[in-house]
């Protein structure tokens, strides 16, 4: 049964049982804004569904000890969104962790699978779609956000007793809770991505001096999207950061006279973006440079690729899911192994990974 919660009085009632695992999701809308912004909580606790109106003062602080009594198990659904909401809202993460959509992968059920899949794969049920595009920081919600929104977490716990028994089974259960761990750190200790250029794919065509150049204006972008709480491609699009880092104005009247062909250029932060643009960065020296998709560096990743996909194969997991395109590229230019792939991903790849990188 779902119950409507609109006192924190009633949350902290129920913490005082202490259950030793809850079904967490959350609805927020990011539309306009850089982070966040939390519009309504799910939780499942026994055979109750809480609906918490975040929007209620006091409401986020009654949540708090909930995320973060490290005695009661979070089971989420694709969880890495909701974290960064929980820690805006309520400056606070839950831990532990337990994502169903990164176990099921580890239990060899299916890779990236969605909520609705995943329920009808275990369950049987088939959810509707319904709300996915509501506005939750309307009041009041209606009828049908109210039951998609229970929906979210009705089924977690049967989820997470599937996942759970074939985890264990396959003695997997610590690659969950290191992977868990590794999302939930990588929230926490989010400071914007250290080397943005590296995730656009044309990078690749640009020389060292340009890569660098488009490094500085990205990391800009972030730190103003970020002190304005708006979204990124509102500060800076892609095609003007690739255009000014590519073929830098000779001065700052060039570069405004270039605006003029972009209506969304930012005029206003025309002056900081410049020293952004001709500012070096403390260290960028260390900036690992996107690979020029040369014949040799295409054979290497090939190779790299297809030895993870056949581990991968052994280890009945989804494609994708032991290394990237993007981390084995990272893992070539730098020789060191990425943060993304340490622990268990890096005792099952480096013996067979290891000799196919260059020795030089």
């Amino acid at each position: 049964m779902a119950y409507w919660i609109k006192h924190p009085a009633e949350l902290e009632e129920r913490y005082r049982q202490r259950p030793s695992r809850i079904g967490l999701d959350t609805e927020f809308i990011r539309e306009r804004t850089y982070w966040p912004q939390l519009a309504l909580v799910q939780m499942a606790v026994g055979d109750e569904i809480l609906l918490i109106d975040p929007l209620i003062p006091g409401m986020c602080e009654a949540l708090k000890p909930w995320l973060t009594d490290t005695s009661i198990t979070k089971i989420m659904h694709s969880a890495s969104e909701d974290l960064v909401a929980f820690k805006c809202a309520c400056d606070a993460l839950p831990r532990p962790l337990f994502d169903t959509q990164i176990g099921a992968a580890l239990a060899g059920i299916g890779g990236g699978m969605g909520y609705q899949k995943l329920v009808a794969e275990i369950t049987g049920v088939t959810l509707p779609k319904g709300e996915t595009r509501s506005d939750w920081l309307k009041r009041p919600l209606s009828e049908a956000q109210l039951e998609y929104a229970a929906d979210d977490v009705e089924y977690l716990f049967a989820l997470h007793d599937t996942i759970s028994a074939k985890l264990q089974a396959a003695n997997r259960m610590q690659w969950l809770q290191d992977d868990g761990e590794r999302l939930l750190a990588s929230v926490e200790g989010d400071e914007g991505e250290l080397w943005p250029h590296l995730s656009m794919r044309s990078s690749q065509v640009l020389e060292r001096d340009a890569q660098l150049r488009l490094l500085r204006l990205l990391r800009w972008r972030d730190q103003q999207a970020r002190s304005s709480d708006k979204p990124r491609s509102w500060i800076l699009d892609n095609e003007l950061a690739n255009l000014l880092a590519r073929n830098p104005p000779a001065d700052y009247d060039s570069m405004l006279k270039l605006f003029g062909r972009f209506p969304k250029a930012p005029r206003k932060l025309a002056q900081s973006l410049w020293e952004a643009l001709n500012t070096p960065l403390a260290d960028e020296a260390l900036a690992p440079m996107a690979l020029p998709a040369t014949d040799g560096n295409k054979n290497t990743i090939k190779r790299l690729q297809d030895a993870v996909s056949k581990r991968s194969a052994e280890l009945e997991l989804p494609e994708g899911l032991l290394a990237s395109r993007k981390h084995l590229e990272a893992l070539l230019e730098s020789g060191n192994w990425p943060t993304a792939l340490a622990g268990w991903r890096q005792q099952q790849l480096e013996p067979v990974l290891r000799p196919l990188l260059p020795t030089t």
